[in-house]
């Protein structure tokens, strides 16, 4: 599809000063078990300005992390031009690198050295004069708040304050220009807004300029201008909230009163009309093709119950995004005609789940100690047959502590643990048979096909033969895998890899499925698709525990808990979290915001 050339607007002017400069630029990959090159950025033409913080934002595989290596000098472009600080990148490679700060996903801390030795092997490494130092230290460190933790090995540190640390690492010799690859992913919402407040004191005191690319895009409110990149082209650009406006008049919500969301949002879904639908506080937000959604409806399918809302960025998105599609499909954006005619009315929808399904796991006065350390501190909940329940939590809260202790994988100090009806002290084995688990980490065989790492995965939980062959016929179906099944998997976007480490977690039919931060740097559509999988499994009687820092995600799950440093702060629907923190000044809060204020409410208890 042709992409269109976006309008300059008023925040990027001809005639402002560029940091970054891409001119025509163009870059293929050649990858094994491919007859033709991938192209990963087709002619890109693009001005970064000075002083400004542009985002860089698009799906799996859209080129984001392209376009910045391109930027650090990472790769040469195969045709084009790349400018950066006014120089000519392929032949001021050494003047360039003194001026620039690359912090990529995995930012190369070593987790053996202290804080205080990192700084100073980086400090080595930009051959920084020894006098200066310990100086330019102290100020990085009030910038980051890691003062009061120079002693700590960065292999101790949380999520949060490694991105920190990375970032102090790479502003030891105060660059004009910081290229960041998400540097938020995997991060808190409390550690995130503390990376803010950082980027945008760089911004606005220190007058570096920025270009970013992020996975979370409520952040899109802190840029100056962002980018929407999609199959390696430029798909809209603009200052966020011009971008939001295009969704004007079409983002609504649907009131779910006391029914379950999954049945309203299954609802929606039948409406030609509606584009997208998404879990939220009191019910699903929907976008619609038209701004006159149900115009054309029997007047008893109406559902009256919903209203309007103003336009996020993340509707924005997934409207620019399903839009090609469509029109890829040639179908058109104004037929709003009923796929069927039998929809369900309202008001015969059911209720949330029945209290009365039995627990499959269990824990009471559950501790984890590290030598004097409280990993885990005497936490106490239940988790029912069918449930998605959440554990949310800070970066260092316990989560993944809980979580390895429930598989088996670590032993709890204290206190009892019944999973499927086996106790993990004594009978670990047994419940290990009846649980799937997928890590935070894509911990799959990179240089096997998706094909043989289903394969290996299914042999390893003993299936054979016939019913070996129906589970991967099944994972290929049921997790859209069928397309590239032959490619290794180190070579698939991270969407597809989340999905193939959840085929291969349910090869056996487990009966809970452990999802430790399942989609942690996966764009909103893949994450959208990965949670209808998760639905899909829990109306099959399936039990889902599962973490994330998407406080958005969370609105899908029945229950949740919030822990910090080691306790629960809370636990029950997400209604019932938000209602905790309503307000006069938040009369509507949302996950995050109840997520933010109990956890430094919590904070304080403990101190």
């Amino acid at each position: 599809m042709q992409i269109q050339p976006q309008p300059k607007t008023t925040e990027n002017k001809v005639n402002d000063p560029v940091a970054l400069s891409f001119n025509k630029v163009k870059k293929d990959f050649v990858l094994k078990n491919k007859k033709n090159p991938v192209n990963a950025l087709k002619e890109i033409t693009l001005d970064i300005k000075k002083r400004k913080i542009t985002g860089l934002v698009g799906p799996d595989g859209a080129g984001k992390t392209t376009l910045i290596r391109l930027a650090a000098g990472l790769y040469l472009p195969d045709n084009g031009s790349i400018a950066v600080l006014d120089m000519d990148l392929t032949n001021n490679q050494a003047d360039i690198s003194s001026k620039v700060g690359y912090m990529p996903q995995k930012f190369g801390l070593y987790e053996d050295l202290t804080i205080n030795e990192n700084l100073n092997l980086y400090a080595d490494l930009f051959d920084l004069d020894k006098k200066i130092r310990q100086e330019r230290f102290d100020e990085l460190l009030n910038l980051t708040a890691l003062k009061p933790f120079v002693k700590r090995l960065a292999g101790r540190l949380s999520g949060g304050m490694k991105q920190k640390l990375g970032l102090a690492c790479i502003l030891i010799n105060r660059p004009s220009l910081l290229l960041l690859d998400e540097p938020t992913v995997g991060v808190d919402p409390l550690s995130r807004l503390d990376i803010w407040k950082i980027l945008k004191k760089l911004r606005d005191v220190d007058g570096i300029s920025i270009f970013m690319s992020t996975a979370y895009l409520n952040e899109t409110d802190n840029l100056d201008d962002v980018i929407l990149l999609h199959h390696g082209e430029i798909l809209a650009r603009d200052v966020p909230a011009t971008l939001k406006q295009n969704v004007k008049d079409r983002a609504f919500v649907l009131k779910a009163g006391s029914h379950n969301k999954r049945q309203y949002k299954k609802y929606l879904e039948k409406f030609n009309d509606v584009l997208d639908t998404n879990p939220v506080s009191d019910g699903i937000r929907f976008i619609t093709k038209t701004t006159e959604p149900f115009k054309n409806l029997r007047v008893e399918l109406i559902p009256k119950n919903y209203y309007a809302v103003e336009p996020n960025f993340e509707d924005f998105f997934v409207d620019k995004l399903l839009s090609v599609k469509i029109h890829e499909n040639n179908k058109s954006l104004q037929d709003i005609a009923i796929q069927s005619d039998n929809l369900e009315i309202m008001t015969n929808l059911p209720d949330n789940q029945s209290d009365n399904n039995q627990a499959l796991i269990t824990l009471k006065n559950l501790t984890r100690i590290f030598g004097d350390f409280y990993a885990v501190n005497n936490i106490t909940f239940d988790v029912k047959q069918g449930e998605i329940f959440g554990l949310l939590g800070a970066n260092g809260a316990g989560k993944s502590t809980t979580f390895r202790m429930l598989c088996g994988l670590l032993p709890a100090s204290s206190g009892e643990i019944s999973v499927v009806g086996y106790d993990m002290r004594t009978a670990p084995a047994f419940a290990r048979q009846k649980i799937g688990y997928m890590s935070q980490k894509f911990s799959l065989y990179g240089n096997l096909s998706v094909m043989e790492n289903m394969d290996f995965f299914a042999s390893v939980y003993g299936l054979k033969g016939n019913k070996k062959k129906q589970r991967i016929l099944w994972a290929l179906e049921n997790m859209e895998l069928t397309d590239v099944a032959d490619s290794k998997s180190q070579d698939i976007p991270l969407g597809y890899k989340q999905r193939l480490s959840m085929a291969c977690a349910l090869m056996h039919e487990p009966e809970i499925v452990f999802l430790d931060e399942p989609t942690s740097g996966v764009d909103p559509l893949a994450r959208r698709e990965f949670w209808e999988h998760i639905g899909k499994l829990s109306e099959t009687g399936i039990t889902t525990l599962v973490t994330t820092h998407f406080m958005d995600e969370a609105e899908y799950c029945d229950r949740i808990a919030i822990m910090s440093e080691g306790k629960i702060l809370c636990i029950g629907s997400p209604e019932d979290i938000k209602n905790q923190i309503i307000t006069k000044e938040i009369p509507n809060p949302s996950l995050e915001d109840a997520f933010i204020q109990l956890t430094i409410t919590g904070a304080q208890k403990n101190d």
